[in-house]
């Protein structure tokens, strides 16, 4: 072979061995995260996430890719969400915090590996077979948001102990979540002899007209059902409730923080982590149906003493004592 040929050779080859050695790479894992929320009100429970997937030893950029999609509550938007998911073949989808987002993960595939966390029990929402055994393509974390309304209204009672009636404000485009609110609240009102006044909003607009509406029949407390509409609109409910002075129960810290009265439920940054802990799990192997549905155990009551002078309400010495956070 003459010099000039062996050159082009070797020449060719330094071109073509880089090109071959990257489509020789293996491609990362992909991981389709779905919540409800916005991205700002996700941002703690995201950072939890992150945090559990890398505990179990995957980065996103490094060894695994992470895709986000926050709907805003829109949860007319998670057929389509979930749909793309399944189409691209996602090697495991997580879904954050919402009952609506898990059972629109499970509806669009029964094969790629699902990690939820739901605020009801997954087996009557039909996710999993049992706690112990799920048995399909879905596990994860249950966080009672829903479960613990009964808890949550009496707390508000105990805040303000003269309230008589009760405004119930309910998204019912997220039907398990509304349902269990509404199953949780009535059982504490018929046993505290409180009345409720059920209120449904699935929009700004129509979060605006239930304030209104408090003009006509003012209650003497609000009652937030958790949702993730409602709390991507955190920073309204803070306005409304300060302009009417009207005390409100949430079902997220975040509100608290945000200059909301109180707030009683799991961390959601608790709930994230676990549920990037139990992703990584999967991505190394493991089975959903293996994976035994956790169940939380800690739960988080907030008080804003800012919010309670503002609203001239003398915060009794009793549920000081139990908060686990107070905002001065």
């Amino acid at each position: 072979m003459r010099r000039r040929d062996f050159m082009k050779v070797v020449a060719g080859s330094a071109v073509a061995w880089p090109l071959a050695a990257r489509a020789q790479q293996p491609t990362l894992p992909v991981v389709g995260v779905v919540s409800g929320q916005s991205s700002q009100a996700d941002a703690r429970n995201a950072a939890a996430f992150y945090k559990g997937l890398g505990e179990a030893g995957y980065v996103d950029g490094q060894n695994v890719t992470v895709e986000y999609h926050w709907v805003e509550g829109h949860y007319d938007r998670l057929a389509a969400v979930m749909a793309d998911l399944v189409r691209r073949k996602v090697t495991v989808i997580a879904t954050t915090g919402n009952n609506a987002t898990a059972l629109a993960a499970k509806a669009a595939t029964a094969t790629i590996p699902i990690v939820f966390a739901v605020g009801q029990d997954p087996v009557k929402l039909g996710l999993v077979a049992s706690l112990a055994r799920p048995g399909g393509n879905a596990t994860g974390v249950n966080d009672f948001l829903s479960e613990v309304d009964a808890k949550r209204l009496r707390l508000l009672h105990d805040m303000v102990p003269k309230a008589v009636r009760i405004a119930v404000l309910i998204n019912p485009a997220n039907v398990p979540s509304a349902e269990g609110a509404l199953k949780g609240t009535r059982e504490a009102a018929a046993a505290t002899g409180l009345q409720l006044q059920v209120l449904n909003a699935t929009t700004i607009g129509e979060i605006e007209a239930a304030f209104a509406s408090f003009a006509r029949q003012r209650p003497d407390a609000l009652f937030v059902a958790a949702d993730a509409f409602f709390a991507t609109r955190a920073t309204q409910f803070i306005t409304l409730t300060a302009r009417d002075r009207i005390p409100a129960a949430y079902s997220l810290r975040d509100y608290v923080t945000a200059g909301g009265l109180m707030s009683y439920g799991a961390d959601l940054a608790e709930i994230g982590h676990q549920v990037g802990l139990y992703t990584g799990s999967i991505l190394k192997g493991a089975k959903p149906a293996d994976l035994p549905v956790l169940q939380s155990t800690k739960f988080y009551f907030a008080l804003n003493l800012q919010t309670a002078r503002a609203f001239g309400i003398e915060v009794p010495s009793g549920l000081l004592s139990i908060a686990d956070e107070v905002i001065e």
